[in-house]
């Protein structure tokens, strides 16, 4: 069986969207490279994470938005030829990007869970605050790594939902504080 884990910047309050730019159009567009001392320590989990990666996994808006940039991203080339799924029903095959590595489009939350079923290696979901809240109430996230940064933003999308469901818990795997006030969080979620 394979790991599905969230990764990604949030907010004290929850927000995920539009963390390196306005993209999103949230007016705080950026928000995780303004106002905050640089501090590289910080950074770290990205490193590790890019060593424990075997596929990636995005929504259709968060496939759309990096597909044009990743590919020639220095930042990102330990992600280059990795295989990626993109969980959408209404991406067309023919908008995937050449160039980036094996590119499978999942239909359904069923299809994801299938892949979770399989051999292989941790499935880093990246962005996608839909579906990882989607993944989420399905039961299908298995750990997420976040990075939450000192800010309030007051509105954006929330990586979780507020539907009425049953309580899971989470294990800490990981805490760290930095200098600059991000504190980076790695939790399992119990079975």
């Amino acid at each position: 069986m394979r790991d599905l884990v969230y990764t990604g910047f949030m907010s004290l309050d929850g927000v995920v969207d539009s963390p390196g730019g306005p993209q999103e159009g949230h007016r705080s567009g950026g928000w995780v490279f303004q106002d905050l001392e640089f501090v590289p320590e910080a950074w770290s989990l990205k490193g590790e994470e890019m060593a424990g990666t075997t596929a990636l996994m995005f929504g259709r808006r968060s496939y759309e938005a990096f597909a044009p940039v990743w590919p020639g991203s220095q930042d990102h080339a330990g992600y280059k030829e990795l295989p990626k799924y993109v969980v959408s029903a209404t991406l067309p095959d023919d908008a995937l990007v050449d160039g980036w590595g094996p590119t499978t489009i999942l239909r359904s939350t069923e299809d994801v869970a299938a892949l979770r079923q399989s051999e292989g290696g941790a499935v880093f979901i990246h962005g996608s605050a839909e579906l990882a809240r989607r993944l989420s109430d399905a039961g299908l996230i298995d750990r997420y790594h976040l990075l939450v940064f000192p800010v309030l933003l007051g509105a954006g999308k929330s990586l979780f939902g507020r539907a009425d469901r049953d309580k899971y818990m989470l294990t800490l795997r990981e805490s760290q504080s930095y200098a600059n006030g991000i504190l980076k969080l790695v939790y399992d979620v119990r079975r």
